[in-house]
């Protein structure tokens, strides 16, 4: 007996022989890892998948070195007024009451408004320091004088950008407004409740004013996880358990199934919080993955445990012979599954990896719960009930014989028995068809992704209160911005040049980067319209003649300055000029951007290309950066993440399948056929995305390691009892016929409860939990359909090999270790007849008689050898 037999029998006898030991010994692990889960802390949002990114951490340091927008080092909130008129004396004064509200809070620490409002208010007055000062002033001012003011103050080039597009000049009129409030926190502040308390005391004042900010995003990017999961989780507890309960027919055994998944789940985010590991929107595929993989392993022991009571098996006895069969298929699934997420660290991005080994983690927990708890939590329960008269509910396995399920599933080889091998052939052609369709695939990424809709579905009036989303504004907000400010950078991209800006050459480098621009940049005069450090030596230029002298003097022929730089940058600095500011260069000169701007009907895809393009013309460290290029540079890691983990998924699991079949069941051929069907479904999936036009993005890159997790799970099972009864019976048909009709009535339980409870998702809030949904179910309905449909035919090819060549399953059992030694390697199949159906190795091993072994007998000796074949 090799050592992996020693070890699960072992375990199988520890289980049933002792099985109170092991009920309470899982049941203080679960104890343990409770408290784990209060530990769990939540991070949403797109940032948690930029880290890294080259193009992210360019933007960072513009962010650091140039003044934005909107602030500088301190934190900032964002007053959005949306009024008939802004720029009358009701709209001045809303946007200035609601400034001076915040003004008056102590505990927001207010130290400047910049607003429209704030303008008019410095020309009425010019003593005018506070929002309230500004209100006093407006209040003043005859009608005539507001007009004069607002006239006035349109003369400040920066007026206009913190007014709507619709902004009229000629008649004074806008319909919204911005204002940017500093506080005097460090920049470090927490931002979210600083902003959502700002948000509370604005939008009680008159008007309709609103406080915003990344604080409110982040803020609604963490509660519309939360709130979907309040929808999602009670439906698809509803679809499982209502299913399990038709699956297991049985209450006892119901609900030992329903707590072997809970302690799954407590396990396994136990742990998640003892790690530290934050729950991010990437995480929530994991207790789906947890549910359909318990499912399994739950259904199929409780049904094979009744297919032995069913012969008339005692109980203690049938559940050794359950888990002894099912415990190397089960070991077979985790060591492959686990080896499928760990793929998931050769990521870029942390919360695939993490999602990886929370993943690996879990399946862990899993095989121990499956293998452990329910079996024998199971005898425990049988016992009592048998000591107490009282009777089993529901103990017919599912798919007997005379059921309507046991009569359907036998018939699904009727495609494929004919010719087998051509059937598989023309799979092997659509499934290539199927990979080239789906590698076109789209991918990308957004903030939308993981924002509820700006309009809630209508279904979720019908919910009860408990489970009702609460009111979300962040997508409404950023999409008035985009739609009403010039100020979004929504089309634009930045390149950031490290350079001495110094240097005689440095603007004539940036002069030639403009030129002939790409088809995705705006064109203006042959030239990108791009905003620069030159667009700011030339509009104060415009202003003061003496500049424009040294500008002219410093330059040799009708291009940019090439000498006296430093000179140049200290007058503008000087000056204070609006265009300069250091929005574009760096205090030290040392670096700047140049903002372009660009089509927006353009696929992100070609922008970033051309940004890239364009800064390979610069001369210096130039990075194409901003949120397009930051965004498609994450969908390109996405991508090229789930392409790499793909592959080493795939490559490991082939390696560990024909390795584990060697070693358990000495045909390491058979674990090439079983992942098969796992190709299959990957490449039926990626067109299915496709083709539904689901992008792969920040969630749904998981999904191809958990169709393989899945694809995995039901070939085994269904390779491992083709191989069990094969050798039982050695008639292949035979042999696949039982299996569909056992296994697979196993499987199409654990097929529908895990697809229409994943399913439920659909109704999450947020997009992306939608399409994660639907795709899983997709997923687990195809790895269904490949396993009963494909594999039954490949297992019958792979007999037929077997038969021809006879020779190959007993030397692929001594290879393998199920027999050892040369000397047992060297008995032939007449030495195990003679001895009782066994062939012993130099250490003890054994060889269990079958037909195939008989047939192999047949064949190299001629002798014609008695049927003494034995069940494994």
């Amino acid at each position: 007996m090799s050592g992996a037999e020693r070890l699960f029998l072992e375990v199988t006898d520890r289980v049933v022989d002792r099985p109170k030991r092991v009920v309470v010994a899982c049941l203080i692990v679960t104890a343990l890892f409770a408290p784990g889960m209060a530990l769990l802390e939540s991070e949403a949002g797109s940032d948690q998948f930029t880290e890294g990114i080259d193009e992210a951490d360019a933007l960072d340091r513009v962010n650091e070195q140039f003044e934005p927008a909107f602030g500088g080092d301190e934190p900032t909130t964002q007053l959005i007024q949306r009024d008939g008129n802004v720029l009358d004396r009701r709209g001045l004064l809303a946007m200035l009451t609601a400034a001076e509200r915040l003004e008056d809070r102590d505990d927001l620490r207010v130290t400047e408004v910049s607003a429209p409002a704030m303008d008019v208010a410095t020309e009425l007055d010019g003593d005018v320091e506070t929002a309230a000062d500004a209100r006093d002033a407006v209040e003043r001012a005859s009608e005539g004088e507001i007009d004069d003011a607002v006239d006035a103050a349109a003369e400040d080039p920066g007026f206009d950008t913190l007014l709507s597009d619709d902004y009229n000049r000629e008649s004074q009129t806008a319909s919204a407004a911005l204002g940017v409030v500093t506080h005097s926190f460090p920049a470090s502040a927490d931002a979210q409740s600083l902003q959502l308390e700002a948000r509370d005391v604005a939008e009680r004042g008159p008007g309709d004013v609103t406080a915003f900010g990344s604080g409110v995003v982040d803020d609604e990017f963490a509660q519309v996880i939360f709130d979907s999961l309040a929808i999602v989780v009670p439906a698809a507890l509803a679809v499982i358990l209502g299913l399990l309960a038709y699956a297991y027919r049985d209450p006892f055994d119901f609900v030992l199934g329903g707590v072997a998944l809970l302690m799954t789940v407590v396990w396994t985010f136990g742990f998640t919080g003892y790690a530290g590991i934050a729950f991010s929107d990437v995480l929530i595929s994991v207790p789906v993955l947890l549910l359909a993989i318990g499912i399994d392993f739950g259904i199929h022991t409780v049904n094979r445990y009744r297919e032995e009571r069913a012969e008339g098996v005692e109980p203690t006895t049938a559940m050794r012979d359950a888990l002894g069969q099912l415990t190397v298929a089960y070991s077979i699934i985790a060591g492959t599954t686990i080896i499928g997420f760990l793929a998931n660290l050769t990521s870029a991005l942390d919360p695939l990896r993490e999602f990886g080994l929370v993943a690996g983690i879990g399946i862990c927990f899993t095989l121990v719960i499956f293998v452990g708890f329910l079996p024998a939590a199971k005898l425990l329960v049988d016992r009592w009930r048998a000591e107490r008269s009282i009777p089993a509910f529901g103990s017919r396995p599912l798919g007997s014989e005379d059921s309507a399920l046991g009569r359907l599933l036998p018939s699904l080889t009727a495609i494929s028995r004919p010719a087998p091998a051509v059937f598989l052939a023309v799979v092997l052609l659509l499934t290539a068809g199927a990979a080239g369709y789906g590698a076109g695939v789209d991918t990308t990424f957004d903030d939308d992704d993981f924002l509820p809709p700006s309009d809630q579905p209508g279904y979720v009036d019908y919910f009860p209160g408990p489970m009702r989303p609460g009111e979300y504004t962040a997508t409404e907000t950023i999409d008035f911005l985009s739609e009403n400010f010039a100020t979004s950078e929504d089309d634009t991209v930045t390149v950031y040049v490290e350079r001495r800006m110094t240097s005689d050459a440095a603007l004539r480098s940036l002069d030639r980067a403009e030129r002939d621009p790409p088809d995705t940049f705006v064109e203006a005069d042959g030239r990108a319209s791009a905003t620069g450090v030159t667009d700011a030596i030339d509009g104060y230029a415009d202003e003061n003649p003496e500049f424009e002298r040294l500008v002219d003097e410093s330059s040799l022929d009708d291009g940019p300055p090439n000498r006296n730089l430093d000179r140049i940058y200290g007058e503008l600095r000087d000056s204070g000029y609006a265009g300069f500011t250091g929005e574009y260069l760096a205090d030290d000169d040392r670096a700047t951007r140049v903002v372009y701007d660009v089509e927006s009907d353009a696929a992100d895809a070609e922008i970033t290309a051309d940004a890239r393009a364009v800064a390979d013309r610069y001369r210096g460290d130039a990075t194409a950066t901003g949120q397009i290029v930051v965004f498609q540079a994450v969908s390109e890691t996405i991508f090229d993440s789930a392409i790499v983990s793909l592959s080493a998924a795939l490559g490991l699991s082939a390696l560990l399948l024909i390795v584990l079949f060697r070693l358990f069941l000495g045909s390491p051929a058979l674990g090439l056929v079983t992942l098969l069907p796992v190709a299959v479904t990957v490449a039926a999936l990626t067109a299915t995305m496709r083709l539904a036009g689901i992008p792969f993005n920040a969630l749904t890159a998981t999904i191809l390691s958990i169709t393989i997790g899945l694809g995995v799970d039901y070939t085994v099972h269904v390779a491992h009892r083709f191989h069990d009864e094969y050798v039982e019976c050695g008639d292949a048909d035979a042999a696949v016929e039982t299996t569909l009709r056992g296994t697979g009535g196993a499987l199409t339980g654990t097929m529908a409860t895990t697809a229409l409870g994943t399913g439920v998702l659909v109704l999450a809030i947020t997009p992306i939990l939608g399409q994660f949904g639907l795709l899983t179910a997709a997923s687990i309905s195809l790895a269904y359909v490949a396993s009963l449909v494909v594999l039954p035919p490949a297992l019958v090819v792979w007999a037929a090999a077997v038969e021809r060549r006879p020779g190959l399953l007993w030397i692929g059992r001594v290879i393998g270790g199920v027999g050892s030694g040369s000397e047992g390697a060297d008995r032939t199949a007449e030495d195990a007849r003679t001895d009782g159906g066994v062939v012993d190795g130099d250490e003890g091993d054994r060889f269990e008689w079958s037909p195939i072994l008989e047939e192999a007998g047949r064949r190299n000796d001629g002798t014609d050898l008695d049927d003494r074949s034995q069940k494994r």
